[in-house]
C-alpha cells in the first residue's frame, strides 16, 4: 500500500498520561491524567483546559476493487476542534475520511457522516465493519479468527459516496479539552446532538461538500443521534439531507411501555427460537420469513390485548394465549403462565436453551455463552459482545496506527467513560418525522437483523409507524431485515446485501439535477 503522510501541525503531541484498561473485561478505561495547558489565549474566567494539539491529521492514498472496479482513493485520519461560543476549543473530535480521487465534480458525489453508538462507542463498527474500503478479518459468519487483521471491503460503498466516520467525544480517540462542564457539554442526548451538528457545520466547510447531497447513518444508539441531527442540521445549521439510515435503531424516545412494549419483542423471540431449531416440527419447517407475519399478527391483535386486560381475561382465553405464545417462542406454557404472559429478554436469554447449558447472545442471539451456573434469571455475559470485541479492537488499532500511521499516545476507546447519560427530552424519532415533513428530498432507510435482542426489528417497524402516523411518507421510508443480528453486516452474505441496499437507497434519494425539493 502506498502511503504519503501529511501531518498538519504536529502530530498528535499530548500532555495525557495513557490509560489502562481496567481488568475483568468490563470495557470500561480508566480516566486519563490531564495535565493544566499553561499557555494560549483564553476567555474571562475560562473553564480549566486540558493542552492537546488540535486539527492534526494524516493522509493515506491506497485503491480497492469495489464491483469488479478499481476505485483510488484517499484516507484522512486526524482530530478536529468542537468550539465553544468563543471559539475556544473544547473538546477533540477524531474522524476517518474517504475520498475517491477520480472524481471531478463533488457536487453531486454524495457524503455519508456515520456514526455508531452506545453511547459511549467510536465508529469503529461500520468503518471496519460494513461500509470503509478496509474491514476486519473474521470468518463468514463474524466470528473472531487469528491472526488478526484487515483486508480490503468488495462491498463497500465508497464507489459512489465518499464517507466521514465520527467518533463523538470520550470514545475512539476523541476527547475533552476542558475539565469542568464535560458532562453538561457532552454526555446527554440532546447535548450530544447539538454539539454534533455544528462539528458538522465545520467539517463540510472545511472540506467544501455543501453542495453535495448529504447522508446519515446511524447503528444502535447512534439512530438516537443520527435522528436527532436530521433536525438539527436543518433548524440549527441549515444544512439539509437527502437521506437518513437506522442500522439497528433504538426507541427513538417513542413510547412504548406495559402490554405493547412487552409484546412487541415476541417475533424476535420467534425469530430466535427458529433459529435454534427449538420450535415445534411444523413451525420449524417453514421459512423464517413466512413463519414471522404469523407471529407479528398475534403480537398485535392478540397479545397485547391479553396483557391489557390481565386478571380480567377468562381462564379459557389465558389458556389459549398463553399456549400460543409459548408454541411460537420455545418456551414451556408453564414458564409463560408463571410470568404472566410478560417474559424479560434477560430471562429469555437464559432459559430458551437452558436445558441444552447454553445462553444466547442479546445482540445477536446466534452466538452462545456458557454460565457458571444454569440455574438464574440473566446470562452471566453478552456472548456476542465478547465476541466482537476479541476481533475488533486489535484490528482497529492495526489500522488507524499501522496501516494509517496516526501517532497518538492515547488509548483507543472501545467503550468510553461517558455515564451518566442524560436521556431526557429525548424526542429524536419524532424529530426525525418532522425532519422529514419539513424536507420533502429526505428519505428513510431501516435495517434490522432478525436476531437481534436489544434493537429488535419488530420494534423497528414500530418505529416507523410512529414516526409516519399518517402513513404519508411511505414512498419515502422502507425497511429490511436480515438473517443476523444488531451488526448484521459481519455475516458475509448479509455484509453484501446490506451495502448494494444503501448504494441503491443513496441514488435513489439523490435527485436527479434540477429536480425541486416540494410538494
Amino acid at each position: 500500500m502506498k502511503k504519503i503522510y501529511c501531518y498538519a501541525l504536529v502530530s498528535m503531541m499530548l500532555c495525557y498520561v495513557t490509560a489502562q484498561r481496567q481488568g475483568g473485561g468490563s470495557g470500561r478505561p480508566q480516566q486519563e491524567t490531564p495535565v493544566m495547558a499553561t499557555s494560549g489565549t483564553t476567555p474571562v474566567n475560562p473553564p480549566a483546559r486540558i493542552s492537546l494539539k488540535t486539527d492534526s491529521t494524516v493522509t493515506v492514498k491506497n485503491e480497492v476493487t469495489i464491483k469488479g472496479e478499481k476505485v483510488s482513493y484517499t484516507a484522512i485520519a486526524g482530530t478536529s476542534p468542537v468550539l465553544d461560543a468563543d471559539n475556544q476549543p473544547v473538546a477533540n473530535v477524531f474522524y476517518t475520511y474517504y475520498e475517491r480521487n477520480d472524481i471531478k465534480n463533488k457536487e453531486a458525489r454524495p457524503l455519508v457522516i456515520s456514526f455508531n453508538g452506545g453511547p459511549g462507542t467510536p465508529s469503529v463498527w461500520m468503518e471496519i465493519g460494513y461500509t470503509g474500503p478496509r474491514i476486519l478479518k473474521v470468518d463468514d459468519e463474524g466470528y473472531p479468527v487469528q491472526p488478526y487483521g484487515m483486508r480490503d471491503n468488495p462491498h463497500s460503498i465508497l464507489d459512489i459516496a465518499d464517507i466521514v466516520y465520527i467518533d463523538p467525544v470520550n470514545t475512539g480517540f476523541s476527547r475533552p479539552l476542558i475539565k469542568d462542564g464535560v458532562a453538561q457539554k457532552f454526555f446527554g442526548t440532546n447535548a450530544d446532538i447539538k454539539y454534533l451538528a455544528a462539528w458538522i457545520n465545520s467539517f463540510v466547510s472545511k472540506y467544501k461538500r455543501w453542495a453535495s447531497p448529504k447522508f446519515l447513518i446511524g447503528e444502535s444508539y447512534g439512530t438516537t443521534r443520527v435522528s436527532g441531527l436530521a433536525l438539527e442540521l436543518q433548524e440549527a445549521q441549515w444544512m439539509f439531507i437527502n437521506g437518513v439510515v437506522l442500522v439497528s435503531p433504538t426507541d427513538l424516545g417513542i413510547e412504548r411501555n406495559g402490554p405493547v412494549s412487552s409484546a412487541l419483542i415476541v417475533p424476535y423471540y420467534a425469530a430466535t427460537a427458529w433459529y435454534h431449531k427449538a420450535l415445534s416440527s411444523d413451525l420449524q419447517k417453514k421459512d423464517l420469513t413466512d413463519y414471522l407475519p404469523e407471529v407479528e399478527k398475534f403480537a398485535v391483535d392478540e397479545l397485547i390485548p391479553a396483557i391489557t386486560k390481565g386478571g380480567s381475561l377468562s381462564a379459557e382465553k389465558r389458556k389459549e394465549i398463553i399456549a400460543k405464545y409459548a408454541k411460537y417462542t420455545g418456551l414451556s406454557e408453564k414458564v409463560v403462565a408463571e410470568h404472566n404472559m410478560v417474559i424479560s429478554t434477560n430471562f429469555f436469554w437464559k432459559e430458551l436453551l437452558r436445558d441444552r447449558g447454553y445462553t444466547v447472545g442479546r445482540l445477536d442471539s446466534r452466538y452462545l455463552g456458557i454460565d457458571r451456573e444454569d440455574a438464574g434469571e440473566r446470562p452471566d455475559y453478552n456472548a456476542e459482545l465478547t465476541s466482537w470485541e476479541h476481533s475488533f479492537m486489535p484490528a482497529m488499532n492495526i489500522y488507524l496506527r499501522d496501516e494509517l500511521g496516526f501517532k497518538t499516545d492515547l488509548s483507543y476507546y472501545l467503550f468510553g467513560p461517558v455515564n451518566p447519560w442524560d436521556r431526557t427530552n429525548d424526542r429524536t424519532g419524532y424529530n426525525l418525522g418532522k425532519a422529514m415533513a419539513e424536507n420533502p428530498y429526505m428519505h428513510l432507510l431501516v435495517q434490522s437483523g432478525y436476531y437481534d435482542g436489544a434493537c429488535d426489528y419488530f420494534n423497528a417497524k414500530y418505529n416507523m409507524w410512529q414516526i409516519d402516523p399518517s402513513g404519508k411518507f411511505k414512498n419515502r421510508m422502507s425497511w429490511e431485515g436480515y438473517r443476523s443480528g444488531h451488526m448484521m453486516y459481519l455475516r458475509k452474505e448479509d455484509l453484501a446485501k446490506a451495502n448494494e441496499n444503501l448504494r441503491k437507497f443513496i441514488m435513489k434519494a439523490t435527485p436527479k439535477e434540477g429536480v425541486p425539493a416540494k410538494y
